[in-house]
């Protein structure tokens, strides 16, 4: 039941404005003049055949009265806009308007990052140590979980080849940076570059991809709640680095995982042996230093990085005031699969954590260096347009990013089995709450 628990499925939020049929349908029930005043109903979908407009799409529909006259606008006046529509720009629209600067790597400018890294890292603990203080302990355990999560986002760099045109480079600080942390860094460079080429598909997306109705409604009561309950999902990367999701089996230690192919089993077992090494140095330094210093300078932290992980990359994919698609077969593609990610302000935890915030256009072009997807995300928001959901502004610590998750976690819990374009639906059952 763990796996089912804890494994790094996604979810994501219901809609405000809901698409509009291109047909009417009549209806023996009568509608109150009242009624006629409803831009959207409850989010129950309507399930429609092989026949109907919404052939291919499984989406909560705004009933339309026979005889209203076809708006395109929604209450307030603006244009009516489909996310879930082929977008009017291609993939090479989006590249021309980056200035070919953004897509420079330079290996000095990436190393220093790393150097500031670590050498903040190294001062943290020294700090800590020192003060050996239980006023200190819980800011030290703030910042240092803060700076695993950075260590990470660059050696995410390092995997997407955007650290620098090395590749020899990209693999040693690559591993340095996710062993110390202790992420398997070939197994998840693999996952995640999956993870990219099917964004936003329901079942060949590798991390936070959706249940189907038929996958949910096989849990046990249990199971769901501990699944959409926090903090549980927060704690739940080390677990799918070991089991994956569900519905897809395999390890990210294993080179014979149904996630590699076999010319990728050597760099496999090469970043398993250096996940094992820092494993080992662990338990070493837990003898030399007391498992309980072990536990304030590295155990708590670690668990720190562990929820900053799952909450920044849940929320790059799921949470938004407006329904976000997701899509099957012939509908999804590479471009708007990757229109269906979103950008997150972080405050001042941006700079730190190397613009991660910054996600549309690095899920579209991963090749971007960190230092240059702000500048390049201005200027592909103008061809972007509406597809583009500028993301609210945080204060100095991005708390109401807490507020997006609890409403997810309640509202977002499955997708249809079947339609080539859905969107998340609820169980109303789960929390005993009716929607």
């Amino acid at each position: 039941m763990a796996s089912w628990v804890l494994s790094e499925c996604g979810l994501g939020p219901l809609p405000k404005i809901y698409p509009k049929p291109t047909i009417g349908f009549s209806s023996s029930v009568s509608v109150s003049a009242t009624s006629l005043n409803l831009r959207r109903i409850s989010p129950s979908p309507i399930r429609t055949d092989r026949n109907c407009w919404a052939l291919r799409v499984s989406a909560p529909l705004r009933i339309q009265i026979a005889g209203e006259e076809e708006e395109q606008t929604t209450n307030n006046g603006d244009e009516f806009f489909d996310p879930g529509a082929p977008p009017p720009f291609k993939l090479s629209d989006i590249k021309a308007a980056i200035p070919k600067h953004c897509w420079v790597k330079n290996p000095w400018t990436s190393m220093s990052y790393v150097v500031r890294d670590v050498a903040i890292v190294f001062g943290l603990a020294a700090a800590a140590a020192y003060f050996n203080n239980w006023l200190v302990w819980p800011l030290y355990w703030f910042a240092q979980s803060t700076m695993f999560w950075a260590l990470f986002a660059l050696g995410h760099d390092c995997g997407h080849g955007s650290f620098s045109n090395n590749h020899s480079l990209n693999s040693v600080a690559g591993h340095i940076l996710h062993s110390s942390i202790p992420v398997p860094y070939h197994g998840w460079r693999i996952s995640h570059r999956t993870h990219h080429q099917n964004h936003g598909h329901v079942e060949n997306d590798e991390s936070w991809h959706p249940l189907s109705e038929k996958l949910y409604n096989s849990l046990d009561d249990i199971t769901k709640k501990f699944r959409f309950t926090l903090p549980f999902p927060l704690l739940a990367y080390p677990f799918y680095l070991w089991g994956r999701s569900p519905g897809k089996k395999g390890s990210h230690f294993d080179p014979n995982s149904d996630l590699f192919v076999a010319s990728e089993k050597k760099d496999v077992i090469t970043s398993t042996v250096c996940w094992t090494a820092m494993a080992a140095l662990l338990v070493g330094l837990s003898f030399v230093m007391g498992p309980l210093q072990m536990l304030k300078l590295y155990g708590i932290p670690y668990w720190g990085f562990v929820i900053w992980l799952d909450l920044v990359t849940y929320l790059h994919h799921h949470g938004h005031e407006d329904k976000v698609p997701w899509y099957r077969g012939e509908e999804w593609s590479y471009l708007r699969g990757g229109l269906t990610t979103l950008d997150r302000d972080y405050g001042w935890i941006n700079n730190i954590h190397h613009d991660i915030g910054t996600h549309v256009i690095h899920h579209l072009f991963p090749q971007i260096p960190h230092y240059h997807l702000v500048e390049a995300t201005e200027a592909a928001k103008p061809v972007l347009g509406k597809y583009y959901k500028e993301p609210k502004k945080s204060g100095p610590l991005p708390f109401y990013l807490l507020g997006y998750l609890i409403r997810s976690m309640k509202e977002d819990h499955f997708v249809s089995d079947t339609g080539n374009v859905v969107y998340y639906e609820t169980d109303p059952n789960l929390y005993g709450s009716k929607k």
